[in-house]
């Protein structure tokens, strides 16, 4: 099949039943709901249970993407995971969810690339598929965010969720549709302002590394919030550009969900309404790589956009990385 185009034929989510709202984690941790939501607008977070990981929620939302795509799962032939709170470090939570899903010896593989991680799956996927190689690729965004926090640290913790969203792309005839131009970025040298130092060849686990809590994730809040506001800002309209349009062309805005005065300074800078940007960081918190996915979901469920119609997909995160992308949604 010759193809003109990599659409995105399905989508699903996986959230867990866990809600904590912001009174609830200010019963074990010096912090308020006034405090947490005036500096983010995060109202309340879902947190995995126990038994719950990145490959479980992965893998039961790539089931209900796999639905709704309409196909069977015979059909998928490719997995790539992104997530910086794998169940281990190796094998690739892919992997894990290759298997859990009985998709038998299909290519499957990681990439860590933080909250960025479901812009940078969708290039690397739809590059893959423009090759021919491949007919439909599962692409998800899955984390269990809770499991690298520091839960004395009232500056971090507060801000994240577990989560995860999964989308099938597939390919398609109908030109001038799917995914199109994205644009990736990343700085190294910033990668002190968020990271999880131990754990890797860099500072193995010690009972040193260990006390000095040295497993959980470290973020200087200040320094990423203006770097996130001015790339995402930079890309996004790099991105319209690169895909021949303006910003009256995007019916819906999907940005990272991290922080609310992120996107509203997003939305400012666009010149755009925040009635075409879609929100729901008050009810989830920053899931990382899932976030993207999780908001693309429930944006088409509630009629942002629909048939034919641009949208915009923008995110930031550890590495520094970050990145944006134009869909366009298949007739």
């Amino acid at each position: 099949m010759t193809a003109s185009s990599v659409i995105i034929s399905g989508l699903g989510t996986s959230i867990p039943d866990k809600v904590v709202t912001n009174d609830d984690l200010s019963k074990v941790i010096d912090t308020s709901d006034d405090w947490i939501r005036s500096r983010s607008g995060i109202g309340e977070r879902r947190l995995a249970g126990e038994n719950e990981t990145a490959s479980s929620l992965g893998a039961a939302a790539a089931r209900a993407a796999i639905a709704d795509a309409g196909i069977s799962k015979d059909e998928v032939d490719l997995v790539i995971v992104g997530t910086m709170s794998p169940d281990m470090p190796f094998p690739s939570t892919a992997c894990l969810v290759q298997a859990e899903l009985g998709l038998g010896t299909v290519a499957a593989f990681d990439v860590v690339a933080a909250c960025s991680g479901f812009l940078y799956i969708l290039e690397v996927g739809a590059k893959l598929m423009k090759s021919g190689a491949y007919r439909n690729a599962l692409i998800i965004g899955a984390e269990k965010m809770s499991s690298i926090l520091d839960w004395q640290d009232r500056t971090t913790c507060v801000l994240f969720g577990d989560g995860a969203g999964a989308a099938v792309l597939s390919l398609s005839d109908q030109a001038n549709t799917g995914v199109g131009e994205i644009i990736l970025r990343a700085d190294g040298s910033k990668m002190d302002l968020l990271n999880m130092p131990g754990g890797g060849a860099r500072m193995p686990a010690s009972a040193e590394s260990v006390s000095a809590r040295q497993h959980f994730l470290k973020m200087n809040g200040k320094e990423v919030f203006k770097n996130a506001v001015r790339e995402m800002g930079d890309i996004t309209l790099e991105t319209i550009e690169k895909n021949g349009l303006v910003p009256d062309d995007i019916k819906c805005f999907i940005p990272h969900q991290a922080n609310i005065r992120i996107i509203e300074s997003l939305a400012k800078r666009l010149q755009v309404d925040m009635s075409r940007v879609y929100v729901n960081i008050d009810r989830y918190g920053n899931t990382s790589a899932a976030s993207v996915p999780i908001a693309m979901w429930e944006a088409r469920q509630k009629g942002y956009f629909g048939p034919g119609d641009n949208i915009l997909l923008t995110a930031f995160g550890a590495g520094l990385t970050w990145g944006g992308a134009v869909v366009r949604w298949p007739e």
